[in-house]
């Protein structure tokens, strides 16, 4: 996503805007190899993002495994010790740069708020106690949910993997309930790439998703509008609608219940007070 930026949007004031850490980070030997790298030889994770992270958005860490699709709740131990993510952390943030952590699980969770990092990434099986921190806090929780809903849809219907994918979705719907109730920032994140995940549809899903646990129809449009905005560091540019603010937004034609079907496609498309010809973000959608 980073050289697509660098290669193909550079000088460009169209759609779309693209924030990204780049590579992400993570423990040698351990989960992050598809979409990281582990810190530079004979360097510390901070040192390595001080001298790693040019032309980076924000940082991202990686400081778990996977959800497991045979053993439901299985939970990995952190991947850094949480003295080398906090040197990271307050390091990012001396160079202007917010931190996501990928997390699931009580304890590698529990670390990356220890750590003072702006967002948990997923947080499956991260337990009561950890979403009160959150909301005391106000770290911002991106939890992904419609990934494992996907898997269950693609995954044999019959098989463990299904299964316990979709085990794993009733349980992180019912942490975005108890996230609600102890008003926990949320941000539609989805993991587009994941088995079944595809850009741009899996946004409604995720929404449609967040709904389930009691989110009001307005809390998760907010969630994938400002508090996302705000989190990328947009607030001032994106997010809402307000007097100064840049006119970026959708505008599709239904009753608010039926927001989410009627999505795809909008009735019109406005990037930064310019309304963008149906021709051209509907082939960019189809390519």
């Amino acid at each position: 996503m980073l050289r697509y930026k660098r290669e193909l949007l550079r000088d460009k004031d169209e759609p779309p805007e693209v924030k990204t850490p780049g590579r992400a980070w993570h423990a040698p030997g351990r989960y992050g190899r598809l979409v990281g790298r582990p810190p530079h030889r004979n360097c510390s994770l901070a040192r390595s993002i001080a001298a790693g992270q040019k032309q980076a958005d924000h940082v991202k860490i990686v400081n778990s495994g996977l959800n497991s699709l045979l053993d439901f709740g299985k939970e990995t131990s952190p991947q850094f010790p949480l003295s080398d993510l906090k040197k990271a952390v307050l390091c990012a943030h001396k160079k202007g740069l917010k931190v996501m952590i990928h997390a699931n699980g009580r304890s590698p969770v529990r670390d990356a708020i220890d750590s003072g990092c702006d967002s948990i990434e997923h947080g499956f099986f991260m337990g009561t106690e950890n979403l009160r921190r959150l909301a005391d806090e106000q770290i911002t929780w991106v939890p992904t949910v419609f990934t494992m809903e996907a898997y269950a849809r693609t995954l044999p219907k019959d098989s463990r993997e299904s299964q316990v994918a979709r085990k794993n979705l009733d349980h992180q719907l019912d942490q975005i309930r108890q996230a609600k109730d102890f008003g926990v920032r949320i941000a539609v994140g989805t993991d587009a790439g994941s088995l079944g995940v595809h850009h741009g549809e899996s946004v409604r899903e995720e929404i449609r998703l967040l709904l389930v646990p009691g989110l009001g129809l307005g809390e998760a449009v907010q969630s994938a509008t400002s508090i996302g905005a705000a989190l990328l560091g947009l607030g001032d540019r994106a997010g809402c609608l307000m007097p100064g603010s840049p006119a970026t937004f959708l505008a599709v034609r239904t009753k608010p219940e039926k927001l989410l079907d009627a999505l795809s496609p909008p009735e019109r498309v406005c990037f930064k007070g310019a309304f963008i010809p149906s021709s051209h973000w509907e082939r960019r959608r189809e390519s």
